[in-house]
């Protein structure tokens, strides 16, 4: 009989943003519900967290240790079936390697603080066969997956340059100094990781452009700066990045980017064309071609060949045209395909490519390989560093 996986949660209490995007995302295609958690390090506010979601009492726990070791002991058909991981970074290897460890399968971002946790997490899961869920959540927009299956399809030829950036301008001053908590645990290199901006944003475009292209990073010459006086990370980044196949890019990413908000945008060129897509304008893919006018793809649409839609792209679609799709979507896209992934498996069958098609944990290996190495870079005299993974 077919159910509603279950999900476990750690962090995401009441006022928290990221929490309730997940659940948001995670309840969309009513395929899962929330069942259990420990929603925050302060006790009474865990508590009044799971009254406000209707998580049973005796099923808000004090902290990850208690909540992994109480489910793994309830009846298989009672115990929750995942964990998702809403915490600063530092906060996510040891609830992900106890989760995985247990039986129980992972959605998070990030993954780790470092690449020696990541690959740590990876081993764990090539052992037990158990399935992480990343949610870099701009690779799930219909469009998207539409520039990525006309990528590999050879639409532009050969794949020559590729731009991408993310810039933000919310820490454009001292944020975290001003009570932002978000801001401070960010900006605080023990919570944090190697990077901040490159951490928090910068893997976000880094695997876009990965996604996307289907090409992998193999060189980057990294340039990271610290704008705001008296903090102690970097808030801004410019990366020249070498891909696999003799492609070249450039990727910017920014948090002092004054009066931005979330500006991802992606440009991809090959010999015969290019594409646009950017996340502000998340329902129009702009194909430029060299010997054609300007098209435009729109998200939901049913175009007759040679313009059809990619399966990846209907698959992910959820309303008519003419409708946005925004990061709700994208997210619930992502959870969906995870969700869907984890219920074939445990029906013995094979996913689709499309249930499949959702952020891994060799991305998350990636971002952190992607992380360290711009680091390096950026200290190093060397023009060039290699892409290590």
């Amino acid at each position: 009989m077919k159910r509603k996986l279950r999900m476990g949660m750690v962090g995401g209490g009441k006022d928290a943003f990221i929490g309730a995007v997940h659940r948001i995302a995670a309840f969309m295609d009513g395929k899962i519900e929330l069942v259990c958690g420990a929603f925050s390090i302060d006790e009474q506010i865990s508590k009044e967290s799971g009254e406000e979601l209707f998580v049973a009492p005796d099923r808000v726990y004090l902290n990850y240790e208690e909540m992994i070791a109480k489910e793994s002991a309830l009846p298989e058909g009672e115990r929750m079936d995942f964990l998702t991981i809403v915490t600063p970074n530092f906060l996510h290897f040891g609830p992900a390697k106890l989760a995985l460890e247990n039986g129980f399968d992972v959605v998070e971002k990030p993954m780790t603080v470092s690449l020696d946790e990541a690959k740590e997490l990876k081993e764990i899961i090539d052992r037990t066969g158990r399935t992480l869920c990343l949610t870099h959540t701009y690779s799930g927009y219909p469009m998207v997956k539409q520039a990525k299956a006309m990528v590999k399809d050879g639409h532009f030829g050969k794949i020559r340059k590729i731009l991408v950036e993310y810039p933000q301008g919310w820490l454009s001053k001292l944020t975290e100094r001003e009570g932002n908590a978000g801001a401070a645990w960010r900006a605080d290199p023990k919570k944090s990781g190697l990077s901040l901006v490159m951490g928090d944003i910068g893997t976000h475009a880094a695997h876009l452009a990965e996604y996307v292209t289907g090409l992998r990073i193999t060189e980057l010459c990294a340039d990271l700066s610290t704008f705001v006086e008296g903090r102690q990370m970097d808030d801004d980044g410019n990366v020249l990045l070498r891909f696999e196949q003799g492609a070249k890019g450039v990727l910017t990413a920014s948090q002092i980017s004054a009066g931005e908000e979330n500006a991802v945008r992606i440009r991809v060129y090959g010999e015969k064309g290019g594409l646009e897509w950017a996340n502000e304008d998340p329902n129009n893919l702009i194909i430029k071609m060299l010997d054609q006018p300007r098209q435009i793809y729109r998200t939901g649409n049913a175009y007759a060949a040679p313009y059809t839609m990619s399966s990846f792209a209907t698959h992910n679609t959820r309303i008519p045209a003419g409708h946005p799709e925004g990061l709700l979507e994208s997210f619930g896209n992502i959870y969906r395909n995870f969700a869907l992934t984890v219920t074939a498996k445990r029906e013995g069958k094979t996913p689709t490519p499309e249930q499949l098609d959702f952020p891994s944990v060799e991305d998350g290996v990636r971002g952190m390989a992607f992380v360290q190495t711009a680091v390096e870079s950026n200290q190093s005299n060397e023009k060039w560093t290699k892409f290590i993974v």
